[in-house]
């Protein structure tokens, strides 16, 4: 049986009552999720007195794995969750677009925002661009990155040398050192 319980400083924690478990254990994985694990017989009021027993330990625990592996996604998001990040993403992506757009003065056709998850973007051969709500959770300047990355296919559709000399001077010759930064996350 699983429950989700929102501790004041450590969030959401996932409590689950399981055969396996002997005794009552907390695990912080990639991306800071908290995880707390106890055998049936044990009720779920004494495993949140555990956690609030150990939460300065879990907080370091999930310090150091994020320090380890600062860019670690967090879990498969939930439907809600996405609906959260397309909501938001609908919201900013395409004025985003507009605003670097005008910037640039490279023009596209319709944007969208859909739930790609093996790519950040693309542009059709009609110049529309779709963009992954995934997108939101980068850091601002990647995002505009990747805006920047689709609007230059409007005028280049492959990744030829004119592409990336365009693509480099509207980033201000920051290419190789945003496209190394993008490469450190994924969608999922």
């Amino acid at each position: 049986m699983l429950q989700t319980f929102i501790h004041p400083s450590l969030g959401e924690i996932t409590i689950s009552s399981t055969r396996r478990a002997r005794r009552i254990s907390v695990s912080v994985r990639s991306g800071g999720r908290i995880r707390c694990s106890l055998p049936p017989w044990i009720p779920t009021k004494r495993a949140i007195e555990f956690i609030e027993e150990n939460k300065d330990k879990i907080e370091q625990a999930r310090q150091r794995i994020a320090a380890h592996y600062p860019n670690a996604e967090r879990q498969e998001p939930d439907r809600r969750e996405i609906e959260q990040l397309r909501q938001r993403a609908k919201n900013f992506l395409p004025a985003k677009v507009e605003e670097l757009s005008r910037k640039t003065g490279l023009r596209c056709g319709k944007v969208s925002v859909r739930a790609a998850r093996s790519r950040w973007g693309s542009c059709s051969t009609r110049n529309d661009i779709s963009l992954s709500l995934f997108l939101m959770r980068l850091p601002e300047e990647l995002i505009e990155f990747v805006i920047i990355h689709e609007l230059c296919h409007t005028i280049h559709k492959n990744h030829s040398e004119k592409f990336h000399r365009l693509l480099d001077h509207h980033v201000g010759g920051r290419e190789k050192e945003l496209n190394a930064k993008l490469r450190k996350y994924r969608a999922l």
